[in-house]
């Protein structure tokens, strides 16, 4: 009997390791490393449905800048006047980068005075000024990112409260698992090379040479 309660006990034990290992583990990566999220509202439609659940990768910014085109999760900064409490975080596309230049006209962005081609936007979703960016050209500070979503007649963002620093980026989200039929890495849009950050023209330079 005493080696059957020793043996029971003994399993209790391992099991009681495993959950504490597995559970030091999971919050390891979740606090660290990628962090799960809820798609809400109609603010990315038509590339992110209100209910998608997605991956957000937490590491990549400690080793390199946000680019643009990245798909960003952040928390809301005050200005946005999330509802208090509720820690609200917002998933929007980087538009513009630090000490660019940003206007809204003829249904566009312009970054430094070049028309911004985005491709993963339907005609129909004409880009319009709201409060931040009516009427002004707006430029970034060292710090500052200018996001927006992708749907646009339907999104709150840089537009309407301006730009936000590397300090609100929670990460970016890199992977959709939810629905299923849907499962699928989350790209950067690609724009022409007048686009490209510094970064990327000199990695592309170190390539050439």
């Amino acid at each position: 009997m005493a080696k059957f309660v020793m043996s029971v006990s003994g399993l209790f034990l391992d099991l009681i390791e495993t959950v504490v290992i597995g559970l030091s583990l999971f919050l390891v990566v979740y606090l660290f490393f990628m962090q799960p999220h809820q798609v809400s509202g109609e603010s990315m439609e038509p590339n992110f449905l209100s209910r998608d659940y997605v991956l957000t990768d937490k590491i990549s910014y400690r080793l390199g800048e946000p680019q643009r085109g990245d798909v960003i999760v952040f928390h809301a900064p005050p200005r946005a006047q999330c509802p208090e409490g509720t820690g609200c975080d917002y998933i929007k596309r980087i538009i513009a980068l630090p000490e660019e230049t940003v206007e809204v006209k003829n249904g566009n962005y312009y970054i430094n005075g070049q028309l911004l081609v985005e491709s993963y936007i339907p005609d129909s979703k004409e880009t319009l000024p709201n409060a931040f960016v009516n009427g002004r050209v707006i430029t970034l500070g060292p710090d500052e990112y200018f996001v927006s979503g992708d749907n646009r007649p339907n999104s709150s963002d840089s537009r309407a409260w301006g730009p936000i620093t590397s300090k609100e980026i929670v990460g970016r989200a890199f992977f959709r698992y939810w629905p299923l039929d849907s499962i699928a890495v989350i790209r950067s849009a690609e724009y022409p090379p007048e686009f490209a950050s510094s970064d990327n023209l000199q990695l592309e330079s170190a390539l050439v040479n």
